[in-house]
């Protein structure tokens, strides 16, 4: 078999394997992070994230799909090493780079909710206190 079929097949396998796994860690622990974000209703967390996992799959799975292909043919054992190594580094930067953007707009969500919540008052207004004479 060709040495380039082999690194395809690995990188491949890899790619995806790397892609599930982070996708099942964030919805996983980022389920809680979401029920903070909507106020504690699940039913819409369980959707959004949901959602989010089926478009870090798409982004993550066609970017691996595009980024199979290379120029090079590879002649040697050390050629597979160093194609997978460039290749699966690229798709590693990629999940995080998807990682950290998912994390920033969430946590731009979650802050304007704290923001939201906080002007308004513990207790209602009950009554008006009329200054102090000569203040």
């Amino acid at each position: 078999m060709d040495r380039t079929v082999i690194a395809y097949v690995i990188y491949l396998v890899v790619s995806i394997a790397l892609t599930v796994w982070v996708a099942r860690t964030l919805s996983r622990n980022g389920r809680i992070f979401l029920a903070d974000v909507l106020r504690g209703n699940d039913k819409l967390a369980d959707a959004v994230n949901h959602l989010l996992v089926v478009g870090f799959y798409l982004v993550n799975l066609g970017f691996v799909a595009l980024y199979l292909s290379g120029d090079e043919t590879i002649d040697d054992t050390r050629g597979i090493f160093e194609a997978l190594s460039t290749k699966l580094g690229v798709v590693l930067l990629v999940l995080g780079a998807m990682h950290l953007a998912n994390v920033y707009v969430l946590n731009r969500i979650r802050r304007r909710g704290i923001m939201e919540r906080e002007q308004l008052p513990p207790v209602a207004p009950q009554g008006w206190v009329s200054p102090a004479p000569g203040a």
